[in-house]
Formats: structure tokens, sequence, C-alpha cells
């Protein structure tokens, strides 16, 4: 959008339009103190087209939007009004809401899988945190054997020893 350039350009094409882009807004060469801004968003636009993959989506969007916009206004893919200045117009409002879209839809999907992905750690820790807990509970069990078997020997010789009296009548 900001290099003004029809998708599957080549990439002359691409470092032409930023050299003269750049030219006309750098910091160096002009005195509004937006230029450093502008610049750097001149700049990232076109090491995103410089990426293949990152052109590919751009060029995927684009195409989209333009069926979209074909589609909406029930018109052919020859349609005269496919020429027109308006349309061109149509078509970059319409590009612009595409990556928007995307965009989000992106971040939706990234969302729910980080989401995805704390519920798996959270799982992974409550099945540690079980494993620990038994652990330490067999544990205790074994240190406390002896402690268990004394106080039940104690008793069984204690047992002994109570014998109940019989009781008397009253009378």
């Amino acid at each position: 959008m900001l290099l003004d350039l029809q998708p599957g350009v080549p990439e002359s094409d691409i470092k032409r339009c930023y050299r003269v882009k750049s030219l006309l807004i750098h910091p160096d060469k002009t005195k509004n103190p937006q230029a450093p801004d502008a610049f750097d968003r001149l700049k990232k636009a076109q090491t995103e087209l410089m990426d293949e993959k990152h052109r590919e989506r751009l060029d995927e969007a684009i195409a989209d939007a333009r069926m979209l916009l074909i589609r909406e206004n029930k018109w052919t893919v020859d349609s005269e009004e496919l020429k027109t200045q308006q349309f061109a117009k149509d078509w970059r409002e319409k590009t612009k809401l595409v990556l928007i879209d995307n965009e989000h839809r992106r971040r939706r999907q990234v969302k729910a899988q980080m989401q995805e992905e704390g519920r798996e750690q959270k799982k992974a820790d409550d099945e540690l945190e079980a494993r620990k807990r038994k652990r330490d509970h067999e544990h205790d069990w074994e240190a406390t054997r002896e402690q268990r078997i004394g106080s039940w020997r104690d008793f069984q010789k204690g047992g002994e020893k109570k014998k109940k009296k019989k009781a008397k009548p009253i009378g």
C-alpha cells in the first residue's frame, strides 16, 4: 500500500520505488518532524515486500479483495467497471479490510494456541504435583512403619492384662 505497487511486481520495481520515495522523505533531506517515522515505515514496507513468503500472503490478500469486490457488485471478471478509477480506489479499501481481517484471525489463532499451551502446561503441572504428593505420602507411610508396628505390638501385649471381671448378680 505504502509503495503503491501492483501485486506480482518484480523485486527490481520494489527497490526502484523504494529508492525514489526514500529520497523524498529521508530525514536528512527534509525538515519535516515526522520524516523519521515515515522513513521507518517505508523501510518496513520495503523489507516486507522483499520477503517472498510475506509478499505471497499480500498478493493473496489483494486477489481475495478483488474477488470479494467483484462478487459483492455481481460483476464479471471482464466487466468494464473493473477498469475505472473508482474500482481501483474501492479495491485498495477492500484490500485494507481483508488484511485487517487476516491479522485479527491470526491474532485469535495465536491467542487460542497460547491458551491451549497454558492448559497443557497446567495439566502437566497438576500431574507432576499429584505424583509428588503420592510419593511424599508413601515416604511418610514407610517412615512411620516402625512406630505403627510398635504400637500394635504394645497393644497386643497389654491386651492380656486387662480381663473383664464377671458381673455378680445383685440380689
